[in-house]
């Protein structure tokens, strides 16, 4: 098994300093086995766009990953079974049938039903695709996480949004093609943005931690040069030809070809990043619309201006995270809290996205490492489910007003059309122009890709 990247991402490194910090700049380059195509990558600009397979309905992804596992028979799995069949004994020996916390309704032209702890998101209906039938394999949060993002919980692999980035290049040279805000830190930690064997250039760089992202973590350390900018040039430039002597003289050492990289980016990082973190350059009435200045949104809002910040500069791949959905026990409270905390962000996002004519090619998903059981666990929580559970997939071509696959009566397991994590992956490429048969990678005498030999496009969400 390959180890973990060990290196933190989201350090732009001052140059001039000649710290051995260097190798953590930027996008958190760290450990990878790349060998000889580092050097190539290198010359020919790896972030550069690139052509994909067929003509593609994204250009962009933006990933809002709720940590934790949210219960979505609560929120988009309308079960009329279970509100009736509340308090009665449930699947599970000793277990009782908890209805949904809030009322369902049918909402927009499509009809589609979703409960009223997103009442804003439901004004976005007729844009949503709901994968109502979604599978994973573990019901543990370390497994299903790390599946989630990189299909495997037994090795080290690239993670989603390093394999689009290595597909499709960026469209900012000044800007990472992979970008993740406030990652968590207890459930496989950089292997969730991480690039393993891919070239460094592709893993992704944190902003914020821990699902923190206030004052100092919502920045990129070292952004701001301690001199000229033709003076640090000089020194990188010496510094390179350094680099890439000693990567000519021993072409398998990885580490030395995402150090290269590391440094270029991290030098043009300097004068456009700061401009794109800069929050304050949005009206009011926009900061508003994300729910920023209110206390039950304002954290989440800003994660979510960000990543519209991020992908109208040409990033490619964005996550923005929110954990607290492990509602074991105080389900009536803690839950309502969670979707207050998105609800009113996710909805500014969308609306955002659309009257800048972005939604069209931008890739929007929502969803958790898995869902909860419709039986409750104790007076007031629900279990872990990983037998079946609900994302949802808005813009970018996805079939807005649609509902595919089906839990059974009580929302316990996908019985119609079930959808894998594969299946996921494979239909997120499918619509950034990738077919995930030919996306490859030759690695350790074989050529790996983000679906290992399964996948199959969900082609009922497909606009």
């Amino acid at each position: 098994m390959n180890p973990t990247p060990p290196f933190p991402s989201g350090h732009v490194t001052s140059l001039l300093s000649r710290r051995a910090a260097l190798s953590s700049v930027s996008c958190g380059f760290g450990w990878l086995a790349f060998s000889a195509l580092a050097a190539r990558a290198a010359a020919d600009k790896p972030l550069a766009p690139k052509q994909p397979h067929f003509t593609p309905r994204a250009k962009r992804v933006i990933f809002l990953c709720m940590n934790g596992g949210p219960s979505h028979v609560d929120t988009f799995d309308y079960k009329p079974k279970l509100i009736a069949d509340d308090g009665k004994p449930g699947s599970r020996p000793g277990s009782v049938w908890m209805a949904p916390k809030a009322e369902f309704k049918q909402r927009g032209k499509s009809g589609l039903w979703i409960s009223d702890l997103f009442p804003n998101v439901a004004q976005h209906a007729d844009d949503l695709a709901l994968l109502r039938s979604m599978q994973t394999d573990l019901p543990a949060h370390p497994q299903a996480f790390l599946r989630m993002h990189t299909g495997t919980s037994q090795f080290v692999r690239p993670s989603l949004g390093a394999w689009a980035t290595y597909g499709l290049g960026t469209e900012n040279e000044n800007l990472p093609g992979f970008i993740t805000i406030a990652p968590p830190n207890n459930v496989g930690g950089a292997q969730n943005y991480g690039s393993a064997f891919l070239p460094a250039i592709y893993q992704g760089t944190r902003i914020g931690s821990g699902g923190r992202f206030s004052g100092s973590q919502a920045q990129v350390k070292n952004l701001q040069p301690p001199g000229t900018a033709q003076a640090q040039r000089l020194e990188l430039d010496l510094i390179q030809s350094l680099n890439r002597e000693a990567l000519a003289r021993d072409p398998q050492n990885a580490e030395v070809g995402g150090v290269i990289e590391s440094f270029e980016l991290a030098f043009k990082m300097q004068s456009q990043m700061p401009a794109v973190l800069d929050l304050n350059k949005e009206s009011d009435a926009t900061r508003k619309l994300y729910g920023v200045g209110d206390r039950d949104t304002d954290d989440f809002g800003r994660k979510c201006l960000m990543a519209r910040r991020f992908i109208e500069a040409g990033v490619r791949f964005v996550e923005v995270g929110a954990g607290n959905w492990d509602h074991h026990f105080n389900l009536s409270g803690a839950l309502s809290r969670s979707c207050g905390g998105v609800d009113k962000p996710i909805a500014g996002l969308l609306t955002d996205l659309k009257q800048r004519g972005l939604l069209k090619d931008t890739l929007v998903i929502w969803g958790g490492e898995f869902g909860r059981t419709p039986y409750a666990q104790g007076n007031d929580g629900r279990d872990h489910n990983n037998k079946g559970f609900t994302l949802w997939l808005a813009g970018g071509g996805a079939k807005g007003g649609t509902s595919y696959g089906s839990t059974d009566e009580h929302g316990a397991e996908a019985v119609q059309d079930k959808v894998s994590i594969h299946d996921l992956h494979a239909t997120i490429l499918h619509l950034l122009g990738l077919n995930h048969e030919k996306l490859t990678f030759r690695y350790a005498g074989r050529d790996f890709r983000l679906t290992d030999v399964k996948g199959e496009v969900v082609r009922g969400v497909v606009g």
